[in-house]
This record gives structure tokens, C-alpha cells and sequence, in this order.
């Protein structure tokens, strides 16, 4: 049996398949393109988790904010209008003080004038009183004139200078009257009468004077 051996030859040439580059190139785009798309929207959906983000977060502070600023606003008023009670309360007390006061003030110095023209002339009053009554009633109309004793022979003397100035016959009669203080006087006739009251002058100037003071 014989045996045959050949060289190996080393210079022989071994090659791989080579693939397509083109074909690769193409996949790897198509992938690379997806794989970039992909991205592309996680970045805009994390942009737009962030931008909502970032809203909520906004509008939460600024309704935090708002509700704050209401809490505040709602405290300053509330303070602004106790404020405001406590200085109205110490207005009107401090009011009430003056025009207490100013009336106190003004009745002195009416009681004063009005004691006064008593001293000086007590039938005057009277007397006025008198005239305005004979320029209502009709002519002829008797009148009685009640008075303090001290005061008859004035008003007496006074009625008798009223009728020398008047044509027309006076029907006056003075009458005393202890209970009337000096200067009152009860001027009566059939049909009406007139009080001429010291006091009741005074309340009716009491009530003028805290009327004008209070406006």
C-alpha cells in the first residue's frame, strides 16, 4: 500500500463572507432613526410632565397665595372695623360729654339772662305776652291776668299805659296768684288761655339747645 502526500499549501487564501454593507447600513439607520424617535418622545413627555409639573406647582402657590392674601385682607378689616367701633364708641362718648357740657353751659347763661331781665323788669315778659294775646283774640274779649302777688300793681300799670295807646276798649283784669313764681303768669279767656311758665321755657330751650348741638 503506498502512501501519498501532498504539501499543505500555506499560501492558500481563506476569506469570510463578507455582508452587505449596504444592507447593514440600511438597518442600522432604520434602528438608530427609531431608537431617535423614541427618544425624542420621552424627552417631550418628560418635558410636558415637567411643564404640568411646574403648572400644578404655579397654580397650587398661587392659590395658596390668593387664599393668604384673603386671610390677610379679611384680618385687616376685621381690625379696621374695631378700629373703627372703638373710635366711633369714644366719638360719640366724647360727644355726648361736650354737648352735655355746652348745654349745661347754655342753660347757665339762659337762666342767668333770664334772672336778670326778672330782676330788672319781671312784668315785661308779661306784659309781651298780653299783646300777643289781644292780636288773636276779638276785640272786646275779656281777659283775666293771673300773676304773683308782687307783680299786680306793675302789670296793673302796664295795662293802663297799653290802653292809653289804644282806642279800643282793653277788658283786663289782674287777679294775684301766690302760686305763680315771679315773672309766670295765666292769661285766660272764654275760648283759650295762655301759661307763661319759667320753667317750661326752660325745658323748651333745653331741648332746642341739645337739637342744634346734636346736628
Amino acid at each position: 500500500m503506498s502512501i501519498h502526500v501532498e504539501r499543505f499549501a500555506f499560501d492558500r487564501v481563506f476569506s469570510a463572507p463578507v455582508p452587505d454593507k449596504k444592507l447593514v447600513n440600511e438597518d442600522a439607520l432604520i434602528e438608530l432613526a427609531a431608537l431617535r424617535a423614541e427618544l425624542a418622545l420621552l424627552k417631550a413627555d418628560q418635558q410636558a410632565v415637567i411643564d404640568r409639573a411646574r403648572a400644578e406647582g404655579f397654580e397650587a402657590g398661587l392659590a395658596q397665595a390668593r387664599a393668604e392674601r384673603e386671610v390677610a385682607l379679611l384680618s385687616a378689616v376685621d381690625a379696621l372695623h374695631a378700629g373703627i367701633e372703638v373710635i366711633d364708641a369714644q366719638f360719640t362718648e366724647i360727644t355726648e360729654r361736650v354737648t352735655s357740657e355746652a348745654t349745661e353751659v347754655a342753660l347757665a347763661a339762659a337762666d342767668h339772662i333770664a334772672a336778670r331781665a326778672i330782676e330788672r323788669a319781671p312784668g315785661d315778659a308779661i306784659d309781651a305776652a298780653i299783646g300777643r294775646v289781644l292780636g288773636q283774640v276779638a276785640r272786646g274779649t275779656e281777659l283775666q291776668v293771673r300773676v304773683h302777688p308782687d307783680l299786680v300793681d306793675d302789670i296793673e300799670a302796664k295795662i293802663a299805659d297799653r290802653q292809653s295807646k289804644d282806642r279800643r276798649k282793653l277788658s283786663l283784669t289782674v287777679a294775684p296768684d301766690a302760686t305763680l313764681a315771679m315773672g309766670d303768669a295765666l292769661i285766660n279767656w272764654d275760648e283759650g288761655g295762655l301759661a307763661l311758665n319759667a320753667q317750661a321755657r326752660r325745658e323748651a330751650i333745653t331741648a332746642e339747645l341739645e337739637s342744634l348741638l346734636l346736628h
